[in-house]
């Protein structure tokens, strides 16, 4: 790179990289993330408090009936998928407005870029394999190595792009929904019991390893992780997280994430949402109750209603999020979410260990004895705790502790973190 010039003409060496200041955040932005990060735990508690296939088959384990119904079939309608859909596209989003503005001083990308993936994917296998094989981390590392070769797109052929690797996905399961006529007898039982309907036996295995401590418990998470980070991840997330980042771009570059357009853009998106998507989920719900959840029609076909119409739902929420960012009125309500998104990655990781350490035997081992109405319950607190505490953090400090270390770890030093600590470096 040819050094700027003063005009001295003494050669100025150009800014050293380093993270966006406060005054650079989009807060729009950071309000999303925040009221995903929260959202999405309302769904990984099941994953969390009660075994695997519980997560897919609600008739697998626990009450269905009265209360734990209705909050199975709200968290269904209204979260699944949908907090994982705009995180994704919040990603993608995050990775047009680092690299553009890297950029726009005139200095190379790329490294800086593949450095903050390559700890995100080391974040992410220490997340798997040593606390929860339901992490994330490591799917949006690998994504992200690869859709930041198209971030210069323009937006309608991101969008085209991003569309069509979801569908990959869509029509991989729809291929193997099929093909599972012709499986031999032994695969599909072998299939059925361990990930659909597993039988009592394997039942009280899976609730007994994770009651035990944390030793008796990597029997089943690093098999777990590893299958998610690899034949999962290859079939599902790649596709599916990599499709919404394309999408999550061409909609950040049509300012969509920023809070700027219309009030009646937004409202449209709550009208498709409540008009199309939700209904369209209501009614896979209906299709799966009435096969009996029966595995190759509720695992490959009945799951699409949700698959596609939550990106609809997602975007509903979008449009309420954006348009409560436009009210000034609203910012006390607001700017809790907008500190919780600004420590969305220590966040995740602490709900990760508060739900660890209530559910599994290394702390209080309520494995599989919390049905989904106290779940829920769980899921209010933390929230309350993640509401209050992000903002009383971030007077004292600049970052969250993990987004600490990975900026420290990504730009290759030490970033400041105390604020008074800033104030008199300046």
């Amino acid at each position: 790179m040819i050094p700027q010039t003063q005009s001295s003409g003494t050669p100025r060496e150009a800014p050293a990289l380093a993270p966006v200041t406060e005054r650079e955040r989009i807060t729009a932005l950071d309000v999303l993330r925040g009221f995903a990060v929260l959202g999405i735990l309302a769904m990984n508690i099941q994953a969390f408090a009660m075994i695997i296939a519980a997560y897919l088959n609600p008739t697998a384990y626990g009450d269905l009936t009265g209360a734990n119904r209705s909050v199975w079939l709200l968290t269904h309608v209204l979260v699944d998928q949908k907090f994982m859909t705009i995180f994704s596209m919040l990603f993608g989003a995050g990775i047009v407005l680092m690299t553009s503005r890297v950029e726009a001083r005139g200095q190379p990308s790329a490294g800086l870029h593949y450095r903050r993936m390559g700890w995100l994917i080391l974040f992410g296998l220490l997340h798997g394999y040593l606390l929860w094989s339901g992490d994330i981390l490591y799917w949006y590392g690998m994504c992200g190595l690869i859709v930041y070769l198209f971030r210069k797109l323009p937006p309608g052929r991101l969008l085209v792009f991003g569309l069509l690797a979801i569908a990959v996905a869509s029509g991989l399961w729809l291929f193997f929904g099929w093909s599972m006529q012709f499986w031999p007898p032994e695969v599909v039982k072998e299939f059925t019991q361990g990930r659909w309907q597993p039988p009592p036996e394997l039942v009280a295995r899976e609730v007994a390893a994770y009651r035990g401590s944390w030793l008796e418990q990597m029997a089943l998470r690093v098999p777990g992780a590893f299958a998610f980070q690899t034949f999962l991840f290859l079939i599902l997330g790649l596709w599916r997280a990599g499709g919404l980042m394309l999408v999550g771009m061409a909609l950040f570059k049509w300012g969509m994430f920023s809070a700027k357009r219309s009030p009646v853009f937004y409202l449209a998106l709550i009208a498709v949402a409540v008009l199309v998507g939700i209904p369209t989920i209501l009614y896979g719900v209906h299709r799966n109750f009435a096969a009996g959840w029966e595995v190759r029609y509720s695992f490959f076909f009945g799951s699409q209603f949700n698959y596609w119409a939550s990106i609809l739902a997602s975007l509903g929420w979008v449009g309420l999020i954006m348009l409560a960012c436009q009210k000034p009125a609203l910012a006390a309500l607001t700017r809790p979410f907008a500190a919780v998104g600004q420590m969305a990655f220590t966040n995740y990781l602490l709900q990760t260990i508060i739900c660890t350490t209530v559910f599994y035997g290394h702390g209080f081992g309520q494995f599989g004895q919390v049905e989904r109405v106290g779940q829920i319950a769980l899921v209010a607190a933390v929230w309350a705790f993640q509401l209050i505490v992000s903002p009383l953090w971030l007077r004292h400090f600049l970052f969250g502790p993990f987004e600490w270390l990975w900026r420290s770890l990504t730009y290759l030093r030490f970033q400041p973190i105390r604020r008074q600590l800033l104030q008199a470096a300046r």
